[in-house]
């Protein structure tokens, strides 16, 4: 009865973070137009898309820290309930300052949503057992944000507001879901600090942690990936013309690869060869994949190229998660906390130093995203030999 209740538990955090990844995807397409309304474009954009990233930044690490201490469910519906609403006062804004504040409130909510469901998984699945639930987690994630630009943009024929007055309902709808039918599980913690950290206090915790080296390679992930998707329209557009249907549909079906691997394979891959095999071995194919662009040209190749781009992205977030799960022991909120906030910093930092490499020339970003994947590889893989070392002469 506890397995069925644990998998029901699964399923309504899964409908959770799809529901509130297709918010964030929809509006994807329509920000463009939207954004005109308000005599802006570019620059205006980037600084919406580094608002909410630091206002995950900022709150991820606390949200984690609470869901420790008080349980992930009412934090899991507040999270719905702000996004939603941050939604819906996007919509009927009316002066640029309160986009900016409706974006940075969408953050927040972003923050109180998946630090906790991240460590809800890791309460109701077994060691075992945690690759599979954090797999199923990134498809449903995976799945919402690659469903999403299509749904908006089908919206956007009722009005450019229509959007996010869907994303608004649809997250309401699902804190109320959460709230009557997830299950109350609390988690079982036997080391919650009583003194509430601030964010620098928690960063400065986490180098301590045995898994401070995979939220590193979650930032320098972050980075890549946030570097990849912020540019690759851009590339493509400059050096070949495409359409924004032909750029649509490269976006679209490494998302739909990406979903596959997490709901079929990952697990898979986990029980054969490790999570840490799949980190390396897909930080190599990120990092080959991220040079190639430049040395393909014709559609279909570049289509292969990103496809194995986003479907390895695909394969090292669970990968990584499961990692950090594993050794966070009893602060499982506390880690998805600093693991959300390490992949913020590098949402952030990626799109922007790509947009000023590209602007010097359209190759760089890709040249210095593949030097620092490589480089991350390295420093995972000295980590891992380190690891087992240890691990060795403690048999011994």
């Amino acid at each position: 009865m506890a397995v069925k209740s644990n998998n029901f538990a699964l399923y309504v955090l899964m409908f959770n973070m799809f529901i509130a990844m297709s918010g964030i995807g929809l509006i994807i397409p329509i920000m463009p137009a939207y954004l005109e309304t308000f005599g802006v474009a570019g620059q205006a954009l980037g600084t919406l898309v580094a608002t909410f990233a630091l206002a995950q930044f900022l709150f991820s690490p606390l949200s984690g820290q609470l869901s420790d201490k008080y349980g992930r469910k009412n934090l899991i519906v507040f999270g719905l309930v702000v996004f939603g609403l941050s939604q819906l006062v996007f919509g009927i804004a009316t002066e640029l300052w309160i986009l900016y504040l409706a974006r940075f409130f969408t953050g927040l909510g972003s923050a109180f949503l998946i630090p906790p469901m991240m460590a809800f998984v890791a309460d109701i699945t077994t060691y075992e057992g945690r690759g599979r639930g954090m797999g199923l987690l990134g498809a449903s994630m995976s799945l919402g944000f690659t469903i999403g630009p299509g749904v908006g943009g089908f919206l956007a024929g009722v009005s450019l507001q229509f959007p996010f007055y869907v994303a608004a309902s649809v997250a309401l709808i699902a804190a109320l879901i959460s709230f009557f039918v997830l299950p109350n599980i609390k988690p079982t913690v036997t080391n919650v600090r009583a003194k509430r950290e601030n964010i620098f206090q928690q960063m400065k915790r986490s180098t301590a942690t045995p898994y401070f080296v995979m939220l590193l390679v979650m930032l320098i992930f972050a980075f890549g990936l946030a570097n990849f998707q912020s540019t690759i329209s851009l590339y493509v557009d400059h050096k070949y013309n495409y359409t924004p249907t032909d750029i649509a549909v490269l976006m679209t079906v490494g998302g739909f690869a990406g979903v596959i691997v997490q709901t079929f394979v990952i697990n898979r891959l986990f029980k054969r060869y490790g999570e840490m095999k799949v980190i390396l071995v897909n930080l190599l194919i990120l990092a080959f994949t991220m040079i190639a662009v430049l040395f393909v040209h014709s559609y279909w190749t570049i289509l292969l190229v990103a496809t194995i781009f986003f479907t390895a992205s695909a394969l090292l977030r669970p990968a990584i998660n499961t990692l950090i799960s594993k050794l966070a022991g009893d602060e499982q909120g506390f880690a998805a906390g600093m693991n959300n906030a390490y992949m913020s910093i590098g949402n952030m930092i990626g799109p922007a130093l790509a947009g000023i490499l590209f602007d010097i020339n359209i190759s760089f970003p890709y040249i210095a995203g593949t030097v620092i994947l490589l480089a991350c590889f390295f420093l995972a893989s000295t980590w891992s030999m380190k690891k087992q070392q240890l691990l060795e002469l403690s048999r011994t």
